[in-house]
């Protein structure tokens, strides 16, 4: 603006920016600027607005309001101006047609129905954040936006799938065939970001992807700015400690979320950037939960502070197994079985290391067992470990090799594991024994269930030939009755046999009876013991 002759125009200091304006067109349209001229009408317009909350383009675009020019308004600048010209007053109250009815017109019409807009907003928004919340633009957007994210979770961006490298992978098809560009709400910052997840976890907008939308913010503002290379100042570390903290509070809890790497990249951050114990305890949680997805380079988590004697965080790792241990389910054997794997692939890494004390070795090794208890897996990786950590330290004492090899389990060692270990100079004396002893018994086991099963294969014949021997005679038996029904009901059809009333005749019931070999009824009992002669075509007894 140029500077006129008018006797009411002032000169007015915003930011670092002069500008010249005359307050009685502003006061016009600013019930505020009206008030203080009225109280002190020689008040220059300097002091009265020095502490404006407003740019120079904002500020600008307000004047030119006042003077009857076009203002052009655009997503990037329509929250400060409607901040700056709720701040003046102007609005319908104080003049019709005033610059804030205008300015929220378009803010209802141009931002709030779309996601790309309200986010370009919210950006600009930043310098004027606290007045962007107290008059309500800030819940206005949020609403918005969780409308819009309940209808499609995908403004989030997509889930992030699990690949074998654990990079963040969107589904490539959906990102191929994407109508338009999407603004993502990672690059808010953390005062905006916060609220807004906070209240979409609120409404239950799926937690996939929430978790991924975090992991990437954190990849944005972390994982980016943080390369090791460099020195960081006490200040950024202090901000970016703040991010993971707060990034760490707002993830949801629940397997699968994330993969289990990106869970250890952010453990280690958090570790990097000396961040809470409670922060690094709530991604331990999350990881335990799943740690059967866990890669074993996921593990070699490198100590900080005081623990920098040792070459990784055991500890780190130990709670972690706890966490598995005291919530995966008992009754699916497979993870446990794969956690076992992985620990013995870990101390396989971390036996190298010539600061491992015993005790932590031990504690270690006892969890991978743990894990195996109840299956069939072998003792023949543990037992590799142990040759291992015993190469490496080599001056280990007597017994304190012994103390080591009470983890192992002798009974469970394969025929090769026990050859091996019978001939291997590093173990103790006594655990040698052992190998040999349960190798012996391996073997007499072996032996004696191959005579048993010989045993049991001969008695199973002899079982079967007895049983087929049975069934041969019961066949000859039936066949005997089936003959003598068939002569029987001959004999009825030919009239062979009558009926007989007299005392002692034998009827036909009795007659069958007894050619079946069945008289037991009691009425046999009592038939004459008179001399018997058989009918010379029938075969049926008559008494003489």
């Amino acid at each position: 603006m140029t500077k006129s002759a008018s006797s009411t125009e002032s000169e007015v200091q915003v930011g670092s920016m002069p500008l010249s304006l005359d307050k009685e067109l502003l006061a016009s349209k600013s019930a505020k600027v009206a008030a203080l001229i009225q109280e002190n009408s020689n008040a220059d317009l300097y002091y009265l607005l020095h502490d404006i909350p407003a740019d120079s383009e904002t500020f600008d675009l307000v004047a030119r309001f006042c003077h009857g020019c076009a203002v052009q308004m655009s997503t990037e600048n329509i929250v400060p101006l409607i901040c700056l010209s709720f701040y003046l007053g102007m609005d319908e109250n104080h003049c019709n047609n005033n610059l804030l009815s205008k300015a929220v017109t378009f803010f209802e019409q141009t931002v709030l129905p779309s996601w790309n807009e309200i986010i370009k907003a919210l950006r600009s928004s930043e310098k004027s954040l606290q007045q962007t919340m107290q008059i309500g633009l800030f819940d206005a957007c949020l609403q918005a936006m969780i409308a819009k994210a309940s209808d499609n979770p995908r403004h989030l961006g997509e889930p992030i799938v699990s690949t074998d490298k654990g990079d963040d992978r969107p589904n490539a098809k959906r990102r191929l065939f994407a109508l338009d560009w999407q603004e993502d709400l990672t690059t808010l910052s953390l005062q905006l970001y916060e609220p807004i997840i906070y209240t979409m976890k609120q409404h239950e907008i799926p937690p996939t992807y929430i978790s991924a939308s975090i992991y990437r913010y954190a990849k944005k503002w972390i994982f980016h700015c943080n390369n090791g290379r460099e020195t960081m100042s006490i200040y950024k570390r202090k901000s970016q400690r703040n991010v993971i903290e707060t990034l760490e509070k707002l993830l949801p809890h629940g397997r699968e979320l994330l993969p289990c790497t990106l869970l250890f990249e952010m453990l280690r951050c958090a570790i990097n950037l000396e961040a809470s114990s409670v922060c690094r305890n709530g991604f331990e949680i999350r990881i335990g939960k799943q740690l059967d997805q866990a890669k074993v380079k996921d593990l070699l988590i490198l100590p900080q502070g005081y623990a920098k004697e040792v070459q990784y965080d055991i500890e780190c790792i130990r709670r972690i197994l706890k966490v598995f241990y005291s919530n995966y389910d008992s009754s699916d054997a497979s993870g446990f079985i794969t956690v076992a794997e992985l620990m013995e692939e870990f101390l396989a890494e971390v036996a190298c290391d010539m600061d491992l004390m015993i005790d932590s070795f031990i504690s270690l090794a006892e969890m991978s067992m743990a894990a195996a208890i109840g299956t069939k897996r072998n003792s023949d990786g543990i037992y590799r470990v142990i040759d291992i950590y015993f190469e490496k330290h080599a001056y280990l004492t007597e017994k304190e090799k012994e103390q080591v090899c009470k983890v192992l389990d002798f009974r469970k060692m394969s025929p090769e594991a026990c050859e091996h270990a019978a001939k291997n100079e590093r173990l103790p004396v006594r655990a040698v024994v052992q190998v040999l002893f349960m190798a012996q018994l391996q073997m007499r086991e072996t032996l004696a269930r191959t005579a048993y099963d010989d045993d049991k294969s001969e008695k199973e014949e002899k079982e079967e030939d007895e049983v087929r021997m049975e069934m041969e005679k019961m066949s000859i038996k039936v066949k005997e009755l089936e003959k003598g029904c068939r002569e029987m009901k001959q004999e009825i059809t030919n009239g062979c046999i009558r009926q007989r009333v007299n005392k002692g005749k034998v009827s036909l019931w009795s007659e069958m009876k007894r050619k079946f070999g069945c008289m037991t009824s009691m009425g046999d009992f009592h038939c004459p013991a008179k001399k018997k002669k058989e009918h010379p075509k029938c075969g049926i007894h008559h008494n003489s």
